[in-house]
């Protein structure tokens, strides 16, 4: 990776260095040979300008590179080799005491006290604000970095993930949609089929009605609760209002239920029963009693 420090203030691109490496100051400036301290000054902006070579090993440490060059003159290095550092999304957020959270961590807003890890009553009382143990802060943060990990991970995954619909193969009646990464990893798969209203009611519709049930909806274990179902659910209902159907009916059991109940799905109170056929293995020997 390489940059050029013309167009950053060295202090933003400390920060935005470090968040991209997932390093503290501490670990830094251990890192670049350096005390602390002069990584804090540096990005605060305080005492003046760094030398040139603190600054190259502080960039080198964070895993970029540094490069000089003029405006008649290239640097030598291909533009395609030089990747924009992406600033510090939470740059704008300050703590009670009006200071900048760390930069290598995820920081959010806190709006709900859900929205807050040390918020611990929230997951069994709903109090009101005025009995809250502990007032709520302006925004909050992971410093475990596998939370932290896995956390970055999700919003990747969210933003990579596809959906589409694949025909080839299949039945004209019958509808499935994947859920894939770019590089082709399958992380979930919804699976219906139509069926004609007709065959259940008799001439109390038109034979021409079109329905849809919904056989079942899989996805990877990792990546439940990422919003991918929800996905593969939305899919299928844009492809419904394409073809001109309206109704949809699903069987669903634990968490298939308030996934359908979250996607606009209600629960009828004439719904069939479960049932299960299992036969018999007859390569097992029978067990005597």
């Amino acid at each position: 990776m390489t940059e050029s420090t013309s167009l950053f203030e060295v202090g933003d691109l400390l920060r935005a260095l470090r968040r991209r490496a997932d390093l503290s100051q501490r670990e830094l400036a251990a890192r670049a040979g350096v005390p602390k301290s002069t990584v804090a000054r540096i990005e605060a902006g305080r005492g003046g300008d760094p030398r040139f070579r603190t600054v190259e090993r502080l960039v080198e440490a964070a895993g970029g590179r540094l490069v000089i060059g003029s405006d008649d003159a290239g640097s030598g290095v291909p533009a395609a080799d030089v990747t924009p550092v992406p600033g510090v999304p939470h740059d704008g957020l300050r703590d009670e005491a009006g200071r900048r959270y760390p930069a290598h961590l995820d920081v959010w807003e806190v709006e709900q006290p859900r929205d807050w890890p040390g918020a611990w009553w929230a997951q069994w009382w709903n109090l009101p604000p005025e009995r809250w143990p502990r007032p709520l802060p302006p925004a909050t943060y992971e410093l475990n970095r596998s939370y932290r990990d896995r956390r970055r991970w999700a919003d990747r995954i969210r933003r990579d993930v596809t959906v589409r619909r694949v025909t080839e193969g299949l039945a004209a009646t019958s509808w499935r949609f994947l859920a894939e990464l770019p590089d082709g990893q399958l992380l979930g798969e919804l699976r219906a089929h139509e069926r004609s209203p007709h065959l259940l009611y008799g001439d109390l519709v038109d034979a021409r009605e079109r329905e849809v049930v919904l056989d079942g909806i899989l996805v990877a274990g990792a990546c439940r609760r990422l919003g991918i179902g929800r996905r593969l659910v939305a899919a299928l209902e844009v492809e419904m209002a394409r073809n001109g159907i309206r109704a949809a009916h699903a069987v669903a059991e634990d968490d298939g239920i308030h996934l359908l109940l979250a996607c606009g799905y209600q629960l009828q109170a004439n719904r069939p029963c479960v049932l299960r056929l299992e036969r018999p293995d007859e390569r097992r020997p029978a067990r005597r009693r």
